[in-house]
């Protein structure tokens, strides 16, 4: 990138790279953390507890009106119910869904050809289609009880391999292990997507493997997830602003000459 550009366009850039995670209960009260972030934010997710509370109907809501819809339900069965479930998140108007990239090359591969193909019928937008790897409150020890002798971080660029291979847009890890995939993968247009990321003063929770946002988008997150230190804060407008800022100090440099 040529020339100086403004603090705004790194301003810009965090914005977009920030995904709120709707970690709710209600319509509601998503609502009203939509409401409240606004433009702060480049996406929302809708995991498995909103969309299980709210319905799809909700979701295709959210998209008709144009906002960015990571659907994060993490699919996981046999090809042909994955390809199928991955059809109707893309009529369902969503910027983005996941599967888990345990679930094989052929589970991926058919998902992406049969989401394609839809999409191309129907005249809808096709949907960034993304992989799970390694959960980030998962490492060794959880591995190893579901028989994977290998610390987290193999495991991750392998299934990372397994899902571009497939022919998939993305992948979800951990942030520390960014470099990882992108030294494995020398593909600069893959995605990679990170939860676990908490800033200096929020609380681990249930997160293990897991970065500043500052730290998450100078390792080369494209987005970062965040849910609980926005969404739980008094002032959740404000939370947000403070990651979007960190994520920007952290992106200046590169967008200097």
């Amino acid at each position: 990138m040529t020339g100086t550009v403004t603090a705004n366009s790194a301003a810009d850039e965090a914005k977009r790279r920030l995904i709120v995670a709707l970690d709710v209960d209600s319509a509601a009260k998503a609502r009203q953390v939509i409401a409240d972030v606004g433009d702060l934010a480049g996406g929302f997710k809708i995991g498995m507890q909103l969309f299980t509370a709210a319905g799809p109907e909700f979701v295709r809501e959210l998209g008709g009106r144009g906002t960015r819809i990571f659907l994060d339900l993490k699919y996981h069965d046999i090809p042909n119910t994955v390809a199928s479930a991955g059809v109707e998140a893309a009529r369902l108007g969503v910027w983005m869904f996941n599967m888990h990239a345990a679930g094989g090359s052929e589970m991926m591969r058919r998902t992406r050809e049969e989401v394609a193909t839809a999409c191309e019928r129907d005249g809808i937008t096709r949907p960034c289609m993304i992989a799970v790897t390694v959960l980030t409150s998962s490492g060794a020890a959880v591995l190893g009880e579901t028989g994977i002798n290998a610390e987290a971080e193999d495991h991750v660029v392998r299934l990372a391999r397994l899902a571009h291979d497939a022919g998939l847009d993305g992948v979800v890890a951990a942030p520390g292990e960014t470099k990882l995939i992108r030294g494995a993968i020398p593909d600069a247009d893959l995605i990679i997507v990170t939860p676990g990321v908490r800033p200096v003063s929020a609380t681990l929770d249930d997160q293990r493997r897991v970065m500043t946002p500052g730290e998450a988008a100078a390792n080369g997150s494209d987005y970062l997830v965040v849910g609980r230190p926005i969404i739980e804060s008094f002032d959740m407008r404000s939370a947000a602003a403070s990651i979007i800022a960190e994520i920007g100090a952290a992106l200046e440099p590169a967008f200097e000459s």
